[in-house]
């Protein structure tokens, strides 16, 4: 079974809400990187333990380890969850950066050093959620990326409100 077919298989074993978001949720990765490295993660080690919810992978990330060992990653993933969505940023330096910038504009929406997690895209904005995917796969993306971030960060006072 190739990628496609085993995101589809993913997404169409979800409850039908969940699903719908995760489909439109997948289109907006797709829109915002078009191209990127896809791939799957079922969500089991090497010797068939569960150890994560599968993940539908964008981009590529190379991972490394304090031994200096390294291991090819997603750079954005997306996972269906028992009480929603999380979206995993992966790769990134600043582990405040997704609450300092996002927090008081994504809506409904919890956030940590890496995860975004909401229960569906009916709570939170999905213009902050495609900047958040923008950032996420701006190795993929380059300056643009960047520079979109950097105008929301200059249009955003200290309120959250746009200016």
């Amino acid at each position: 079974m190739n990628v496609q077919e085993q995101i589809a298989k993913y997404m169409a074993g979800q409850s039908e809400s969940k699903r719908a978001d995760m489909r439109d949720l997948h289109r907006l990765a797709l829109r915002v990187a078009p191209g990127c490295a896809l791939s799957f993660f079922d969500g089991r080690d090497s010797t068939g333990k569960i150890v994560s919810n599968p993940t539908i992978g964008y981009g590529s990330h190379t991972m490394r380890y304090a031994d200096g060992s390294t291991k090819e990653a997603f750079q954005v993933g997306v996972a269906a969850n028992a009480t929603g969505i999380s979206i995993y940023i992966l790769g990134m330096e600043d582990k405040a950066y997704l609450k300092k910038t996002f927090a008081k504009t994504l809506g409904k929406a919890s956030l940590t050093g890496y995860c975004v997690r909401f229960k569906g895209l009916k709570d939170v904005d999905i213009d902050v959620l495609e900047e958040v995917l923008r950032y996420g796969l701006r190795k993929r993306a380059g300056a643009s990326v960047k520079k979109k971030v950097t105008q929301r960060k200059k249009a955003v006072g200290s309120s959250g409100k746009k200016k």
